[in-house]
């Protein structure tokens, strides 16, 4: 904790060329089932999982949201989501690695060039991970989390410390977006290794506490013209990038909720006894426990119907860029990833309220359900999507760009 991290350059081997969305799903149940055996141990060891996130990189799964023009499966936004979901029941730090790549890359779609398209696209299908580093660029650069940013050449200078970022520990390229009151919008991606850019592994979060979350430091970084997205104004403008960002957050919080919901049923199964005085002492005929179960199973469903619903609202402003279209996601997007926090906070209270008392064992480590939860829903309050979206149906007040989601 609070070491400097830094990942060496190293001969990866191209990843697996992922042919269909059905492909896709199906690996994705196939490392979940890899990633669950130790997941708890990871949780509760702080055991940051190297070997999983490299046989992430090689699955294949980093680039099926690449345009097929570019050699991807352009997967569709629902289809994204549930392959997220998947991975997020088996462990969610693990996806929330999925949840920056494919943010960075819906940005590099939107607002990079040709070349720099071509040139990052192939660097996801082959298995590379993006992170990103999201900061205000101050003129003096004295807060402690601003970047100062000045021009040199063609290029800029940046300096400064950013807010912990997410999963930055595993990323071998780093989007960095940068907003200056005088020079705009910023954005580049570089290298992991770019001479500059320190990050330590300073993430001491109760949830998601292997998912790779850190500090980075940037002395003097240099952003050359070529880093810099061609087209970075493009990203000032109505688009999905963050739509794709929050969903794949809701998607996170539906694996949560369903990995909650299992361990739920495993304990009722075979740790917990009814205590309703009817003579059965198996929890599995006390209707109280029966009926709750169907509740949260419920809910699940109907969050994961909100995910698909919101994914294809995404798919059609992506093929049609319209302010009603980008809207319409934004809207439809928000109102999945609130149900998907509820439930996933919902099932991990469950999970304790049916189990029990022995279902608060430290040994067993089923807080880490609420403690994962909890952590990530945080970043996006409900209220504030409850107010954004109550004021546009009240008042007719469009959300701005960098309110919703």
């Amino acid at each position: 904790m609070g070491t400097v991290s830094q990942l060496h350059e190293r001969i990866r081997p191209p990843a697996h060329r992922v042919q269909s969305e059905e492909e896709a799903l199906d690996i994705a149940r196939s490392l979940a089932a890899d990633f669950a055996q130790q997941a708890s141990d990871r949780d509760i060891n702080r055991i940051l999982p190297y070997d999983e996130v490299e046989a992430l990189s090689q699955s294949g799964l980093l680039g099926i949201s690449v345009p097929s023009e570019h050699g991807g499966i352009d997967i569709s936004n629902c289809v994204l989501a549930e392959v997220i979901a998947i991975l997020a029941e088996a462990d969610p730090s693990i996806a929330q690695i999925l949840q920056t790549h494919f943010h960075v890359l819906e940005a590099v779609r939107i607002g990079g060039g040709e070349d720099q398209r071509a040139s990052l696209f192939d660097r996801a299908i082959i298995g590379d991970r993006f992170g990103a580093i999201f900061c205000e660029s101050g003129a003096s650069g004295t807060d402690q989390h601003s970047l100062h940013l000045t021009a040199d050449g063609l290029g800029f200078r940046l300096n400064g410390r950013s807010q912990p970022s997410a999963s930055i520990l595993f990323s071998d390229w780093i989007a960095l977006f940068a907003t200056d009151k005088r020079k705009g919008l910023i954005a580049a991606v570089v290298s992991r290794n770019t001479e500059g850019i320190q990050i330590i592994d300073d993430w001491d979060g109760f949830g998601q506490r292997t998912s790779g979350n850190g500090t980075t430091i940037l002395h003097n970084v240099y952003l050359n013209a070529d880093a810099l997205f061609q087209h970075r104004e493009k990203l000032a403008e109505p688009t999905v990038i963050d739509s794709v960002n929050q969903l794949t957050r809701a998607g996170i919080n539906l694996g949560i909720a369903r990995s909650a919901l299992a361990a739920t049923m495993e304990f009722v199964r075979t740790g917990s006894h009814s205590g309703d005085g009817n003579g059965d002492e198996r929890a599995v005929n006390d209707p109280l426990i029966v009926t709750r179960i169907g509740e949260i199973a419920i809910r699940i469903e109907a969050a994961t119907a909100m995910v698909e619903r919101a994914g294809s609202k995404i798919d059609a402003a992506q093929i049609n860029l319209t302010e009603d279209h980008v809207i319409d996601a934004a809207l439809s997007v928000a109102a999945a990833q609130t149900i998907t926090a509820d439930i996933a906070m919902e099932a991990a209270d469950t999970l304790f309220e049916l189990a029990g008392t022995e279902s608060a064992r430290i040994g067993l480590n089923l807080d880490r359900h609420w403690r994962n939860a909890r952590i990530h829903t945080l970043h996006e309050p409900a209220r504030r999507k409850y107010h954004i979206v109550g004021n546009y149906h009240l008042n007719g007040v469009k959300p701005s760009k960098t309110s919703l989601p």
